[in-house]
């Protein structure tokens, strides 16, 4: 292959994980719920065998041409900073701190020290309805909001015209340097919003991750080590603190980092393109909105058509995810899911079955394969498999 175009569907988890009880998520099932509750139309995931992976459910293909198949999840944990590392061949043995009673003084005494200034919040709560509830108390003292979830991330909530978004993203760099050792959680996150009062908060685009850097290397190091050129779009600057990119796209939300894969799609390169599509996680999946999830995947099955248009001999298409998050469970946020593999490029005549991958990482290894470097980052590789299908 000489271009690869590596698509994470942010939170389109495929079915629970055989340890899914130990994470809450007994039944989850992302793709496979809002198949059976709200019948989405995806026309060209499914031709690229998206019903013929076990447990999602939807029309079987009759004239289709792809691979598909699912990966396990090995690494502890289920966030997207995990995800996205396996995905990228770097597995954690330990999962990221979560603090599900709030950060404990030693941590917050030292951040409001450093900031100088005292915070609001500091517990588990919805990033829309803590605006809600704390945000006119925001704009009267400009106590930074710092809130958390059920994943490894320390979230700092302020209105723009108050704390405009470039100190904003200072004071996350603070934190971050602040959440290490035993406190190494996987995230800071950047939350501005704007508004004028409770009920019109509306949090904005500015949105900024602040990753632990990677503890490793990963395929996008081992690309670039030989000069393979490597490009992030969306988040995953942020998800790999820019380790191993040539060159990133922070475009935010999922039209707009459908629309740099388009303009990175009409470049010559030879190389790796690594896209996040956040808008399934953070827009639907966290609200739990299992109709909007539908519509959202519709529209992406939508610009599918054009994104297989301008692909090219030599090309692939590669869908995955990084984890659940099913917005018709009732459990924790994230579920810790299989995860699909999709792929396509122009010259597959049929349909092959790459089954149950025992480790995202996998996708790491099929990656080098084809660029022809030798890392396989103790997984195998699915290359000859997409190789064969023509």
């Amino acid at each position: 292959m000489k271009r690869i175009f590596l698509i994470v569907l942010d939170s389109v988890g495929a079915g629970a994980l055989p340890d899914a009880a130990a994470y809450g998520d007994t039944g989850a099932n992302t793709l496979g719920h809002i198949i059976e509750q709200a019948h989405p139309h995806l026309p060209n995931m499914e031709a690229m065998g998206l019903g013929l992976i076990p447990g999602v459910g939807g029309p079987r293909p009759v004239n289709g041409a792809g691979v598909y198949g699912r990966a396990v999840e090995v690494s502890a944990g289920k966030d997207t900073t995990t995800g996205h590392w396996e995905i990228a061949g770097l597995r954690l043995d330990t999962p990221f701190p979560t603090y599900p009673d709030g950060f404990p003084p030693e941590v917050m005494d030292a951040f409001e020290k450093a900031i100088g200034t005292k915070t609001l919040g500091n517990y588990p709560a919805s990033g829309t309805a803590i605006l809600d509830e704390l945000g006119e108390e925001h704009m009267r003292t400009g106590y930074p909001i710092v809130y958390t979830s059920a994943d490894s991330v320390f979230q700092i909530a302020c209105h723009e015209e108050i704390v405009p978004p470039e100190r904003l993203y200072e004071i996350c760099r603070i934190a971050r340097g602040i959440l290490t050792g035993p406190h190494a959680l996987g995230r800071v996150i950047a939350r501005p919003f704007v508004g004028t009062g409770k009920g019109h908060f509306v949090r904005t685009g500015h949105r900024r991750d602040f990753s632990l850097e990677p503890i490793g290397p990963t395929v996008l190091n081992a690309l670039q080590d030989r000069g393979v050129f490597t490009m992030g779009i969306g988040k995953i600057e942020d998800i790999f603190c820019m380790s191993g990119l040539c060159e990133s796209d922070h475009a935010a939300g999922n039209p707009a980092c459908v629309d740099s894969l388009m303009k990175a799609m009409a470049r010559d390169f030879t190389g790796l393109v690594f896209v996040n599509l956040v808008d399934f996680d953070s827009v639907y999946g966290h609200r739990r909105d299992v109709a909007g999830y539908a519509q959202a995947l519709e529209y992406f099955d939508s610009r599918l058509n054009e994104i297989k248009a301008a692909a090219r001999e030599g090309d692939l298409i590669l869908l995955t995810a990084d984890h659940g998050c099913d917005p018709a469970h009732t459990g924790t946020d994230h579920t810790r899911e299989y995860v699909p593999i999709l792929a396509w490029s122009p010259e597959m005549t049929g349909l092959c079955d790459i089954g149950t991958r025992r480790t995202y990482a996998d996708i790491a290894a099929t990656v080098a394969d084809l660029m022809g470097v030798p890392e396989r980052f103790g997984a195998e590789s699915f290359a000859d498999q997409l190789r064969n299908n023509r």
